[in-house]
Order: C-alpha cells, then structure tokens, then sequence
C-alpha cells in the first residue's frame, strides 16, 4: 500500500456558545495549528458566519491539502478536519480547543489515507477502479437514516 497523506477527524462538544459564533476565535484556532504544526496556506482562509444564532464555517486550502471546521453553537459542538499530504505530527487537538473554545470533550481520530500497489509509468493506461460493495456509489439514501434538518442559510 502506498500512503498518501493522514487525515484527522476531530468532534468537540462542551464548547462555548459564543465563541462556535466567533469568526476571530475559530481564525485564532486555525492561525495556531497552522503555525505548530508547520503548515502553510494558500492565499487567505475563507470564512462564513450563518446568520442569527448560527455558527461559522472556515476553509483553509493548504500546501498540505486542507484545514475545515464547522461549528454548531446550539449543540455547543465543533468539527475539524485536517488531510495531510506530508507526514506530520499529530497536533494537541483536545488540549487546544479545551483552551481556546471551552472544549470538554474532543475526539480525535487519525486516519491513514492509502491507495493500492504504486504504478510504474508504463501501468499508467490500465488502470482500474474498485468500489467497497458496503459504501454507497450515488446520491441515493436510506429512508430509514435520520436526517439532520438544514439550519438557517444552509441548503
């Protein structure tokens, strides 16, 4: 298998509410990842505040790959996710975000992001695609699944 890049996965519950709304608080949370961690952005982080009581959504295109969050002032939660394409260390999540957002629970999960046996140039023209039987292909959903109702502004 060749490997990549890593992606982390990170869930904070117990946030404060004020600070899920505060573009410059989740700027100053990307900032300090961005500087520990080595990374480098390409042009500027793009930023959306929902309206009212909403939260925010950031995007910082990186070097790297990315650096998202989203986060849910109702539910006092925030989401993370960071692609890697280099090896880097992994950064304090749960220490960070229980500093800078009130945090009291974070989860972090890291995963290794892998593809098949490398190709040589000359197997470039036959090349194969290959989907899991249990992941779905399509937009179709299951009826059954709860779904989450759309907050103000969001589609």
């Amino acid at each position: 298998m060749l490997t990549v890049g890593t992606e982390w996965l990170v869930e904070a519950s117990g946030c404060d509410a004020v600070a899920l709304r505060d573009v410059e608080a989740l700027r100053a949370v990307f900032a300090r990842a961005v500087r520990e961690i080595g990374l480098r952005v390409v042009g500027e982080a793009h930023w959306h505040k929902f309206p009212g009581e909403g939260g925010v959504t950031g995007l910082a295109l990186l070097t790297e790959s990315h650096l998202a969050c989203h986060t849910y002032p109702e539910f006092g939660v925030a989401t993370f996710n960071l692609y890697c394409c280099r090896e880097r260390a992994e950064w304090p999540w749960a220490e960070r975000l229980r500093e800078m957002l009130g945090a009291r629970e974070v989860s972090v999960r890291g995963l290794s992001r892998e593809t098949g046996p490398a190709l040589d140039a000359g197997q470039l023209g036959s090349q194969t695609s290959t989907v899991s039987p249990n992941v779905p292909t399509g937009p179709t959903q299951n009826a059954s699944s709860p779904q989450t109702p759309a907050r103000g502004g969001e589609a």
